[in-house]
């Protein structure tokens, strides 16, 4: 009600109709926007009343209409906030006027500061939605630049470059060009070899509705169709489909190219980092990690070295299992000699990798893995302990069931010579088991690779036989030149908001998401420029993607769930269900239109046989979805990629999207940040949301926090229930790691990069029986990383004054999941003799970050900032950088 009459809020808006933006641009006039920007000044000064802020922002268009502004004279930005505070002050709320006053300067610094980092004048929606970490992030790593390191690109471009080149794939398929079934002579492959050739005339001359594409795009597309017509499958030849591109007839895919555009800019799902750095650019390489073979001889030693030069050159990590090389001493036939050995030759790989420059941006990655019976084992597992060796790789010990069988046997275990397959030793089971376990105490190195449980499910060793390596990071299984073609769905992005102001998931959306990602994904795979042809040919074969998550501890803490609980679990284990199930299920709706991957007549899916554990592993009451109607459709339509789900490293992609990284827990709640201008205290977004609701938020309640490690458990200042939900990493027992771990790989088909978080005084026992645990629970590998290794002196990311309030203990409900699947006796009575010890943490409890500058030193190599260790890689809070090329 209003001067006697009933007009409505909306009618109030509508007469003022636009408003001008600083750019000068003119939109739609939002009374929401007034409300929002109100009650926030309103909930920093303690007063969570957002119908009071609606209140308030209906009395300011009142008061713009009073001062004349109507559809015929537009306010400015300014204007709006000039009442804003007037309002505020004439309303008796002078602390909220301050708060608003000062949360207006602080917006105008952060526009400054974003146009700063982005070298521009003006700031576009993207710019102004996206957080200045997310676009410090993107300038420093995935933004174009110019021949002088000028940006030419902004954040909104990227991602339009991006699902231009995803969108081809979809264009190239329409029916009116495309056939799958039936073979098309064309004898003009000439001619697209000549445009390939000259890429310059094609730059911006084609465009797919609004959307303009370079050069790059169009050979991305001359590529594709080029493939697609030597196999017969192109109704008109190169000159027709070109002629109809330039007549717009293609222009309804504008949709799809907006479809892929949303999916990313709105934070709901991000590819691998070679995807957001080359698609639709120069490189044109979009796959974040190749394994390669390498062969006894010198001429494929030679050859891999080569191939990895050239994967490191375009952008990418290599994979190697070394365990075919003889062993350190065997004789060398040919030249009367003896050999040096796999790790000597890993070293010619690593400096390779210090030598070529990954896309011109950064050092690539590599993971070394040798078998556990190969005679120069012990040499591998103790190659890293000391610093600078070997620094560009990660190394992991690849274990079968029989070595396991040995240690629970306390038996002998035979190395054996991979030139003649001859026995040349024994080694004690428990033994070797332990100078693993100490090693990885010692540098969290080397991480472990159960080659049984990789090849339990894998419905491609009839044809490809078994799985012998992996990624740089471990959580994608390859054969020989397979490439992994990875994105991450975020989680806390699907959530609805209820009447009361609490969240729930929005299944309904994550499907749509799975679906639409797992299109992306597969596209991926057409239009990827391969450093080399056995790459090219062997990805297209499996067509293996991987499709993942962020955000889950963001979506944990926003639904009010503790990460280690009976709850958390259950959800994980829908969640990850839902993934793998829905991302094949829209695998099997690709092939129908597309054909199945090539090799799929010889895999095990014709037998009905499916890459899942959870499958086999749990009755069918417990499943959530009709995994037998599934087996159905692939069997009667085929499946497009043979394997569909990994969870990848996250950090930098998180760091855009501003969420938790993969399955991770956070790693603090609260840090110390380092900028230019100096230190802040980096917060939570969802912690900070819950204490300014409860009138708890100070800069004193942040400090305690950072000094607990960035925990709030044990303080006794926070509620219970905070305490409860808002847990961390080391909050988290190492068996409630391994918990969440074994949950989703149930259901995922590849595997799962995560960390094995251990406080600083577990013993190598520990380690030893967090090994034994993890192989019975079905995980694929598995990397622990110890508080206080890899540095002899170490700096924790919180001040000097933090002290310790309490112990990380082991939830009952991951206790009875160890009970129940742990069937071994002896081996159940080790590992519960090491999880239940009792509070036996003493000292420190927090991330192990880096060295003070002295013996061991790890900081980023960009900003010299303090690194934290997730996800199996090394990652920096500040800048973004990480060790691993997927994140």
């Amino acid at each position: 009600m209003m001067d006697g009459t009933d007009t409505k809020p909306q009618d109030l808006a509508s007469t003022i109709g636009k408003i001008r933006k600083r750019d000068g641009k003119v939109v739609e006039f939002q009374t929401t926007k007034i409300t929002n920007a109100i009650y926030k000044a309103l909930l920093a000064t303690k007063r969570p009343d957002y119908a009071l802020a609606e209140r308030l922002a209906e009395k300011v268009v009142q008061r713009l209409i009073k001062h004349g502004f109507n559809a015929g004279n537009i306010p400015g930005v300014e204007d709006v906030q000039d009442i804003v505070e007037t309002v505020l002050i004439d309303e008796g709320l002078a602390d909220t006027a301050k708060a608003y006053i000062l949360y207006r300067h602080e917006r105008r610094r952060i526009r400054e500061e974003k146009m700063k980092i982005l070298e521009r004048s003006t700031l576009d929606e993207v710019d102004k939605a996206l957080s200045t970490n997310s676009l410090r992030v993107l300038a420093s790593r995935y933004l174009l630049r110019d021949e002088s390191g000028k940006i030419v690109e902004s954040p909104k471009q990227m991602f339009e470059r991006v699902a231009i080149l995803i969108t081809i794939p979809d264009m190239l398929r329409d029916s009116r060009v495309f056939m799958l079934n039936g073979t098309f002579k064309r004898d003009d492959l000439a001619k697209v070899e000549h445009y390939l050739e000259n890429l310059d005339g094609f730059d911006g001359r084609y465009s797919i509705g609004a959307y303009r594409m370079n050069k790059w795009h169009v050979e991305s597309m001359l590529r594709l169709y080029r493939e697609l017509a030597s196999q017969g499958r192109m109704r008109v030849g190169i000159d027709e489909m070109l002629s109809m591109l330039e007549n717009r007839e293609f222009d309804a895919y504008e949709k799809r190219v907006e479809e892929y555009y949303r999916l990313m800019v709105e934070m709901y799902f991000l590819p691998n980092s070679p995807t957001l750095m080359n698609a639709g650019a120069r490189l044109g390489q979009l796959s974040a990690c190749f394994v390669l073979p390498i062969h006894d001889d010198l001429a494929s030693i030679m050859k891999t070295a080569t191939d990895a030069a050239l994967i490191f050159k375009s952008g990418g990590g290599v994979g190697i299992n070394y365990s075919n090389l003889r062993p350190e001493g065997d004789i060398v036939a040919s030249t009367s000699g003896v050999a040096s050995g796999p790790v000597s030759f890993m070293r010619i790989v690593d400096t390779t990798t210090e030598v070529v420059k990954q896309g011109g941006k950064r050092r690539g990655a590599n993971m070394g893995i040798l078998e556990v019976w190969h005679p120069d084992i012990e040499k591998f597992i103790t190659a890293k302990t000391k610093p600078g060796v070997l620094e560009n790789f990660n190394v992991s010990v690849g274990v079968w069931s029989d070595f396991v069988d040995a240690v629970k046997g306390n038996e002998k275990y035979a190395l054996r010579n991979p030139r003649n397959g001859k026995v040349v030793g024994y080694v004690d089971a428990r033994q070797l088991i332990e100078l693993i376990a100490i090693s990885a105490w010692q540098s969290a190195e080397p991480g472990m690779l159960f080659l049984d449980n990789m090849n339990r499910y894998n419905v491609m060793k009839d044809v490809q036989g078994l799985i012998r390596a992996t990624n740089p990071c471990g959580e994608q299984s390859l054969y020989p030149y397979e490439s992994c073609n990875l994105g991450s769905i975020n989680l806390a992005e699907l959530v609805k908001r209820r009447a009361d102001g609490s969240y729930e998931f929005d299944w309904q959306r994550y499907e749509q998401v799975i679906r639409l990602a797992t299109r992306f994904l597969d596209n991926v795979i057409d239009v990827s420029k391969y450093p080399i042809d056995e790459i090219d040919r062997a990805t297209k074969a499996s067509r293996r993607i991987g499709l993942g998550i962020m955000g889950l501890a963001d979506l944990l803490y926003m639904l009010r769930i503790p990460y280690n609980s009976k709850e958390g679990y259950e959800l994980m284990n829908r969640l990850a269900e839902a993934l793998t199930y829905y991302s094949m299920d829209e695998s099997v709706e690709i092939a129908k239109s597309r054909g199945a991957f090539p090799l799929y007549n010889e895999s095990g899916y014709v037998q009905g046989k499916l890459p899942v554990g959870g499958y086999y592993e749990l009755a069918r009451e417990e499943h959530t979805q009709d995994w037998d109607a599934l087996i159905e459709k692939i069997k009667r339509y085929g499946i497009r990629n043979s394997q569909t789900t990994t969870v990848a490293p996250t950090g930098t992609l998180s760091m855009i999207a501003d969420c938790s990284g993969g399955i991770e827990p956070t790693f603090a709640l609260v840090y110390e940040k380092h900028v230019t201008v100096g230190k802040f205290y980096y917060t939570n977004r969802i912690l900070e949301e819950v204490l300014k609701g409860m009138g708890m938020y100070s800069d004193e309640l942040l400090q305690r926090i950072a000094e607990n490690y960035g925990s709030v458990k044990g303080l006794d200042e926070v509620p219970e229930e905070v305490q409860r939900v808002f847990v961390t990493a080391m909050d988290i027992h190492w068996a409630d790691h391994i918990m969440a771990q074994a949950v989703w790989q149930r259901w995922i088909s590849n595997a799962i990069a995560k960390t094995i978080n251990m406080p600083s005084d577990v013993t190598a026992e520990d380690v030893r029986c967090s090994y034994l645990l993890a192989h019975e629970l079905g995980l694929k590998g598995i990397t622990v990383f110890r508080d206080g290794s890899r540095q002899q002196q170490v700096l924790h990311i919180t001040g000097e004054s933090r002290v310790k309030r309490f112990d990380a203990v082991p939830s009952n409900y991951a206790i009875e999941y160890i009970r129940r699947y742990v069937k071994d006796g002896s081996l159940l009575k080790e590992i519960e003799a090491a999880i239940l010890k009792g509070n036996r943490v003493k000292g420190s409890r927090g991330y192990a970050l880096s060295t003070m500058g002295s013996e061991g030193e790890i900081l980023c190599p960009l900003c010299k900032s303090r690194l934290v260790f997730a996800e199996g890689c090394n990652t920096c809070m500040n800048c973004g950088w990480s060790s691993c090329i997927v994140s």
